[in-house]
């Protein structure tokens, strides 16, 4: 195992051959067809992969669950109480093209497969971003990803709804087809034994309320987190790599919002894509997304390759 770079690091750092032992010869349960139908545009995720860091990940997390509710068991012993369960909330944080959504995607399927979690969902925060709308009344199109352009108070109640053990609760459904929320549509959460919340800003911390006093963060209802990291002008290539391949795909059916860029040129779309980079995805990693990497339970980073090749996990 290998040792974090200062004695005064909150993290253990396990490199992947280190933690790919903790597996500890759990079964894969997703085949090679399940990997390809979860990886998303640009990512390239192997079998092999999913058996040397995702189930490590999952197995760590199926622990945290198992001693959430015997703690909760404990509390209501000591209280004399009987409260009842509450879904185990997990955060998957990163930039755009990290990977972020098919870590998601990962833990969901093979978390669902484990015994002690057969109900797993998955939301995102896109769903949680003002209309375009109201975007453009506010000014903030431009800005669309940085966390002044989400319904955080929104967010906020969806999250703590969910971890006081409402019944049902729901979230606004985003499209990426048409770049909007979709009117009238929503999913609907209701008390998985597994929460995913998977966004760019979701490890943000709270926002400072007028007197001066902390605020509630999303953050705070999270019993575990991911942070998927990678160094920037690697993620940089990633999104304009990724920006490429969606001409051809996505951006090819009229109905897309972007569809106008599937008729540019290979060379303007990538002058377009950089200077969305610049101007957008660029400073939003650097000022709110990376600052908050140190706020996750576990860090995932990656290689130029897209693969795992480090874990940070955070000291107990």
């Amino acid at each position: 195992m290998s040792h974090p770079s200062t004695s005064h690091s909150p993290y253990l750092e396990l490199d992947r051959d280190d933690w790919a032992r903790l597996r500890q010869s759990h079964p894969m349960s997703l085949t090679a067809e399940d990997v390809r139908r979860i990886e998303g545009l640009g990512d390239r995720i192997s079998v092999e992969e999913v058996e040397q860091v995702y189930l490590p990940l999952c197995r760590l997390i199926n622990l945290y669950v198992t001693n959430s509710r015997r703690l909760r068991e404990t509390t209501n012993e000591f209280l004399g109480e009987r409260t009842g369960r509450t879904p185990f909330v997990i955060g998957v944080a990163g930039s755009v093209a990290v990977g972020k959504s098919t870590t998601a995607r990962l833990l969901h399927d093979l978390m669902s497969r484990w015994p002690e979690t057969p109900d797993v969902q998955l939301v995102t925060t896109d769903g949680f971003l003002y209309p375009n709308a109201v975007l453009e009344e506010k000014g903030l199109m431009s800005r669309k990803g940085f966390p002044e352009s989400y319904d955080r108070r929104k967010l906020l109640r969806f999250v703590s709804s969910v971890k006081a053990g409402s019944p049902e609760v729901s979230a606004p459904v985003y499209s990426h087809l048409v770049y909007d929320i979709v009117p009238d549509e929503e999913v609907v959460v209701r008390q998985p034994d597994v929460l995913i919340i998977e966004g760019l800003n979701v490890l943000q911390p709270p926002v400072p309320r007028r007197d001066g006093s902390a605020g509630l963060a999303v953050s705070d209802f999270f019993d575990f987190s991911v942070y998927v990291d990678a160094r920037t002008e690697d993620v940089k290539q990633w999104y304009l790599d990724r920006f490429q391949k969606l001409r051809t795909t996505a951006f090819a059916d009229p109905e897309s919002y972007f569809h106008r860029y599937a008729q540019m040129s290979a060379h303007d779309a990538e002058e377009f894509a950089l200077s969305v980079w610049d101007a957008i995805n660029g400073p939003n990693l650097q000022q709110n997304i990376a600052p908050t990497r140190g706020r996750a339970t576990a860090v995932l980073t990656k290689g130029e390759d897209h693969s795992v090749h480090r874990v940070l996990l955070r000291k107990v």
